[in-house]
């Protein structure tokens, strides 16, 4: 299954996007860390990886404008600093 493939399987995730298909990484590990349930972040994860997942939701949490809700920041800023184990 490609994330693509994953995303168009969870139309809600995305309700404002016309083709979730078009979707890139970036917009799809935002969806699905801040409106996906855990199952969801599991799948996503099993498909792209967990270290491209964290490295995805580093780049973008740590943007000045930052799409990420706090609370989902903070819980995933701690969840992949331990799992991940990333050399930044």
């Amino acid at each position: 299954m490609t994330i693509q493939q994953f995303i168009k399987k969870r139309k809600y995730l995305v309700w404002y996007v016309k083709d979730p298909g078009k979707l890139n990484n970036e917009a799809i590990v935002e969806a699905v860390l801040n409106y996906g349930d855990w199952d969801d972040v599991q799948k996503m994860i099993e498909i792209l990886g967990i270290k491209k997942v964290a490295k995805i939701f580093m780049k973008k949490s740590n943007e000045k404008r930052c799409n990420y809700h706090r609370k989902t920041k903070n819980y995933f800023n701690l969840y992949f600093n331990k799992y991940a184990k990333l050399r930044v």
